[in-house]
């Protein structure tokens, strides 16, 4: 019999410790298969997040350093500084990038640093007891927003992948999702495209991953995936929000 599908050269065969329904496992393969299909293994260094992901380096089959809650970006900028043919990335939520880490993103993308950034976004803090997050929907019922979230009261929900666009630096900046197989090819693209633009020396990266997180929101998996569609994506479009790369435009070509 043929295979078709199989675990990745880069992701260890261990069980993960994610909630079932998670999309932070989805997006893990896509990364390890990525650095595989791109031969880039011996040349990746990632950066894993405080938060759900805490314990990537258990996952990811190649050199992951820790960082302090909040400043992947800046230990990003570091590594690739120091290494600069490396392929550095890092892994990061929503209450890591856009709470706590909000001035070490932007201003790494205003530096315009040859890194790439994954950000996964559930809206919601999902490792401390779903807490509300930047990035929670209006509406969105958290432990400390019981009614939902309130304008009035917590304020709009952060869209952080928007901001970071309207900064010079930013050369590729989109948002997916990972709640069907169509997104999920997406995402993988997505992501390939952001590693190349580091590559090519382009400028700051970041794709912004819409994930489910089936315990928090307090639905099952198939619940999940379609408030991601009903809900998640109407607060936060996919798309790409910003291509600075001239490499991949036609000579002569200007920025729109």
């Amino acid at each position: 019999m043929k295979k078709v599908y199989s675990r990745p050269k880069y992701l260890k065969p261990v069980p993960n410790h994610y909630c079932p329904g998670c999309g932070h496992s989805i997006v893990h393969r896509l990364i390890c298969e990525i650095i595989e299909e791109m031969k880039m293994g011996e040349r990746v260094i990632s950066v894993a997040p405080a938060g759900c992901a805490v314990l990537a380096y258990f996952y990811f089959d190649f050199d992951t350093v820790e960082a302090a809650h909040g400043r992947g970006a800046a230990v990003a900028t570091g590594i690739k500084r120091s290494l600069p043919e490396a392929l550095v990335f890092s892994y990061q939520g929503d209450g890591d990038l856009a709470a706590i880490g909000t001035a070490e993103t932007i201003h790494a993308a205003s530096r315009g640093e040859r890194i790439t950034v994954i950000f996964i976004n559930n809206g919601i803090y999902g490792m401390t007891g779903g807490q509300m997050a930047p990035t929670t929907p209006l509406g969105m019922k958290a432990t400390t927003a019981p009614e939902g979230r309130d304008s009035r009261r917590e304020g709009f929900p952060l869209d952080i992948s928007h901001l970071l666009a309207e900064i010079p630096g930013s050369a590729y900046i989109i948002r997916t999702a990972v709640n069907s197989p169509k997104t999920i090819r997406q995402t993988k693209k997505a992501i390939r495209e952001a590693f190349q633009c580091q590559l090519d020396d382009e400028g700051f990266s970041l794709v912004e991953v819409l994930s489910m997180c089936p315990t928090n929101w307090k639905l099952d998996p198939e619940q999940s995936c379609a408030y991601i569609d009903q809900v998640m994506s109407r607060t936060f479009p996919p798309g790409v929000l910003v291509d600075r790369r001239q490499k991949q435009k036609p000579a002569g070509e200007e920025e729109s």
